[in-house]
């Protein structure tokens, strides 16, 4: 099916043909990184209980078991740029897949905490390269009007990630002494699937005119948008490359890309500071000290995960309509208040329903802004020729952010208290809003070009 769409000024106003089934086909496979992204992040909040009996943890254990896998991610976020850029996405992709269901299983199966924390954290290393490229082969290969809503479908599979593990959990709650071993070794099933689906994806145009093999980058833009796009986009993929010199990691800090860099940096550690990974891996655990019984509160870990795919879609119909900065305002002031109503219902010790509605409205508000705008803006901020590295920054910084929070969390819960924790989040919430209001720019409806020259000019 082919859509018309108008295409970008460089285009010379002329209408062009985006084979969009096309799109939408290579973009889901893509995206399906994102299904285990979210599995494998927290499909730990159902084992909690079991494997800290089990290891005999305490809390500050179970917060290394927990945030352990940032830390590999954080790994797989360093490496993984330099190796996108010279395996190209695809491969990278690949090999990220064969490695979420090795350790899925390893994690599983350990005999001992020390192997559990090993395969924890090479999970991670998958989970943290796995995040650096598919939203980055995804922006790279959708047309500019397409893109903000290709992107935001990387959010939706992980949401659907994490909706399946919460399922997966609940469905094997009662499967035996080793039921947390069957829900760790479960992520292998939709890793294999993953691998399989790579096979029918193209490479990264960008990727192929920058590796000088610009007939195979021609026939992938000629089936996503006709001849006159194929060649209109490979001039500017071309043009940007044109004063390119061999990139290197100093290239971030030079006086002319480091602000660019710094808004992504900022934007990818305030997605992971807010709190929602402390609902996402210790709902269970929060619902039974707010009164609930076990299967109710892995039940009610369903529900988060429903509400998370639900408002999801909020985000896709409209990132290309509001904006990424009004997105990122909105959801970060909505999340600040809701931060204080839950840090409130705890210090209150209001009823088990209460703490419930703000979970998951908060949940809901996360859903709709601030986890698809952050990865749309993350892989349209950096310029073309720093992209790989300056993602990679990003996103280690992002994994680094995400380990304290969710390694944290049981010692702030057991040492601050619930309500001075969320009180804390509330606090981050207020300052990313500033942030974003001050120094965020708007990139939609723009190509990665454009968007390069507006940042490096301003």
């Amino acid at each position: 099916m082919a859509v018309i769409i108008q295409a970008q000024p460089e285009i010379n106003g002329v209408d062009v043909a985006v084979n969009q089934r096309y799109v939408y086909l290579i973009s889901a496979i893509a995206a399906l990184g994102g299904v285990l992204f979210g599995f494998d992040l927290v499909i730990i909040s159902g084992t909690v209980p079991f494997f800290t009996k089990h290891f005999q943890l305490d809390e500050f254990q179970t917060g290394w078991a927990v945030g352990c896998i940032n830390l590999g991610a954080a790994i797989g976020a360093l490496i993984g740029g330099k190796l996108s850029d010279t395996l190209g996405r695809k491969k990278l992709l690949m090999g990220c897949a064969v490695l979420f269901a090795l350790t899925g299983a390893g994690t599983g199966w350990a005999g001992s905490f020390p192997l559990f924390v090993t395969f924890r954290m090479l999970s991670g290393v998958a989970v943290g390269a796995a995040a650096l490229v598919c939203p980055m082969y995804v922006a790279e290969i959708s047309p500019a009007p397409m893109r903000g809503r290709m992107v935001s479908f990387y959010q939706l599979s992980i949401v659907i990630g994490i909706l399946l593990a919460y399922l997966s959990n609940y469905l094997l709650l009662n499967s035996g002494v080793n039921n947390w071993r069957w829900m760790f070794s479960s992520q292998s099933v939709p890793s294999l699937l993953f691998f399989v689906g790579l096979f029918f994806v193209a490479e990264s145009p960008r990727w192929l005119i920058r590796k000088k093999q610009l007939p195979e980058a021609i026939t992938v833009l000629t089936r996503i948008g006709g001849e006159t796009y194929a060649t209109a986009e490979a001039y500017q993929i071309k043009a940007s490359f044109a004063n390119e010199t061999k990139e290197s990691i100093s290239d971030l800090f030079r006086k002319d890309l480091w602000p660019i860099v710094f808004i992504g940096i900022v934007v990818a550690v305030f997605s992971q500071a807010v709190g929602q990974n402390s609902l996402f891996s210790y709902a269970p655990d929060l619902f039974r000290q707010a009164g609930m019984a076990q299967d109710s509160a892995f039940l009610q870990s369903i529900i988060i995960g429903v509400i998370n795919f639900i408002f999801t879609f909020i985000a896709i119909g409209s990132i290309d309509k509001i904006g990424r900065k009004k997105l990122l305002q909105y959801g970060s002031i909505l999340l600040c208040l809701d931060a204080l109503a839950l840090s409130g219902a705890f210090y209150w010790q209001l009823p088990g329903a209460w703490v419930l509605v703000f979970v998951l409205t908060f949940i809901a508000i996360y859903s709709a802004t601030l986890g698809p705008v952050t990865w749309v803006s993350l892989s349209e901020v950096f310029p073309n020729r720093i992209r790989g590295n300056a993602m990679a920054l990003a996103t280690l910084a992002l994994w680094i952010t995400n380990f304290f929070t969710t390694a944290s969390f049981p010692v702030m819960k057991q040492h601050w208290g619930l309500p001075v924790t969320f009180g804390f989040h509330a606090i981050l919430c207020f300052i990313y809003f500033l942030f974003v209001r001050v120094r965020m720019p708007e990139t939609k409806g723009k190509s990665l070009e454009e968007i390069e020259k507006q940042l490096t000019q301003s």
